[in-house]
């Protein structure tokens, strides 16, 4: 019994305790034991894991993934397909700051895009805006009378809920009445922009994938390519958030929650 009480205080203290044959067959009591303790430790080990798995589905976390800056630099332009991501998500803001907005302000006017011979233009390049009183902005095309049919188009299909009214070389628009309806339609509008911008940073996402694939065959390891994968698939799905996070809050601005 002193063999085994040695090994299992040697045990509790986390040093190793290796028996010999010759000892183990002087103590038949200790060969009874030791499986019967490997085999409890290996028991308590995955019993661990298996909690550990259950708490952590129960919490509904994502699992946390370490991002190595270095080795996805080394690999893919890092910082380019960082910056590309950013400017999805800003596009997105500028967007709803100057087209999904319950006021229709001159700026989102002066932006909006014209499409003449096949090229396109920003309004305020075709027309002198003008904003007469708090209900009524005013366009004058006398410059440009030719592109006035293509202006009203793009104010009808503007989704702002314009109703331009033509006078020669002048469109007035009424700024429209903030209806439940035209909510609707700018939530709508702005849950376009934000697929619009999703499907960017995917568009991002797959690029640098494909380019971590091409890499295994100039020696890159193969483990080493799908930590890099699942780096950037974890980065994409961040800006992806974000943007939803952004399109919930003008949501439910637009709606008035």
């Amino acid at each position: 019994m002193s063999n085994l009480r040695c090994f299992v205080n040697c045990f509790v203290r986390g040093h190793r305790y290796f028996y010999t044959g010759r000892e183990l067959m002087k103590n038949p009591l200790d060969r009874r034991i030791l499986p019967s303790l490997q085999n409890d430790l290996t028991v308590r080990y995955y019993a661990k894991g298996k909690d550990k798995k259950k708490e952590d589905k129960g919490k509904g976390h994502k699992k946390k993934i370490e991002i190595n800056e270095l080795a996805l630099a080394e690999n893919i332009n890092y910082d380019k397909m960082k910056t590309e991501m950013e400017l999805s998500i800003e596009r997105m803001k500028d967007s709803f700051a100057k087209h999904v907005s319950l006021r229709t302000t001159t700026g989102a006017i002066e932006t909006l895009t014209i499409t003449y011979e096949g090229k396109k233009y920003p309004l305020m390049e075709v027309a002198q805006i003008m904003r007469n009183n708090p209900k009524t902005i005013v366009l004058n095309l006398s410059s440009f009378p030719q592109v006035i049919p293509a202006v009203l188009k793009s104010l009808s299909q503007s989704g702002m809920n314009l109703n331009p009214q033509q006078d020669g070389t002048t469109i007035f628009l009424p700024v429209p009445r903030v209806t439940k309806e035209h909510r609707e339609t700018l939530v709508k509008n702005a849950k376009a922009l934000f697929i619009k911008c999703r499907d960017s940073i995917k568009d991002t996402n797959l690029k640098n994938i494909k380019l971590l694939k091409s890499k295994e065959k100039e020696g890159l390891s193969e483990d080493l390519s799908n930590q890099l994968i699942e780096q950037v698939k974890h980065i994409a799905d961040d800006y992806i958030h974000q943007a939803e996070q952004l399109f919930e809050k003008k949501q439910n601005e637009l709606l008035g929650n």
